[in-house]
């Protein structure tokens, strides 16, 4: 449905897996299409309006990032251009153009990477009254905005409709194991401080960002 020039649902023929506060997830079987629309959502709540082509920007900073730190994990993505998706989806190839991927379908580890670089949000609330980040001890006398002596893993709960509770070390070992909680760990930080030094090259800091992690579903017992 096309709405203010932008796409505010996709609306395609063909089964719909689930619909997110702005992503679109559509079945394909062996494989699922990812279509980013130009819906807005702030605070968990999806407004009525929308931004034309928002979906076509989201989706092309997630491939460029897919692509780039494919050398650091592997990731999900089949292809990001429509020309490339399977010939059921050709009629829609104009309104799927950028603002879409073909993905394999995993199955997602149940909790929320997030890596801190900077004491900024939530994490600076914590500290000014504790000292503490989810229960990791950061020196004394920082600033709000400061950089911290090293990037900082503080995962979350990943809840549906509803926010995400944050969790210390144990509590994610209780949910998912320790030899899990260990490699979601090393690898956020890998590529958070991979895509911060490159952003800072180019003049942009990213002060904290989440990934979402997966085991291949062929693979998951």
């Amino acid at each position: 449905m096309l709405e203010n020039n932008g796409i505010y649902e996709s609306n395609l023929d063909i089964p719909l897996l689930k619909k997110g506060k702005v992503r679109d997830i559509y079945d394909l079987g062996d494989a699922l299409l990812i279509v980013a629309t130009d819906r807005i959502s702030a605070f968990d709540v999806v407004l009525p309006t929308v931004i034309p082509d928002k979906g076509k920007i989201l989706t092309q900073i997630s491939c460029f990032w897919f692509k780039t730190t494919s050398s650091i994990i592997k990731n999900h993505v089949i292809t990001c251009k429509a020309e490339e998706f399977p010939p059921l989806l050709k009629k829609h190839a104009q309104m799927l153009a950028k603002r879409s991927m073909l993905v394999k379908k995993a199955e997602i580890i149940p909790i929320e990477c997030v890596v801190r670089g900077y004491l900024a949000g939530s994490a600076w609330k914590e500290y000014i009254s504790t000292g503490t980040v989810q229960g990791i001890k950061l020196p004394a006398g920082l600033k709000e905005g400061d950089k911290l002596p090293q990037p900082i893993f503080t995962p979350s709960t990943k809840e549906e409709g509803e926010h995400d509770k944050p969790l210390t070390w144990q509590e994610t070992e209780e949910i998912i194991g320790k030899e899990k909680t260990k490699i979601l760990q090393e690898t956020s930080l890998k590529i958070y401080q991979f895509a911060a030094h490159y952003a800072e090259e180019k003049g942009i800091i990213i002060a904290d960002t989440k990934f979402e992690l997966s085991s291949a579903r062929e693979k998951v017992k």
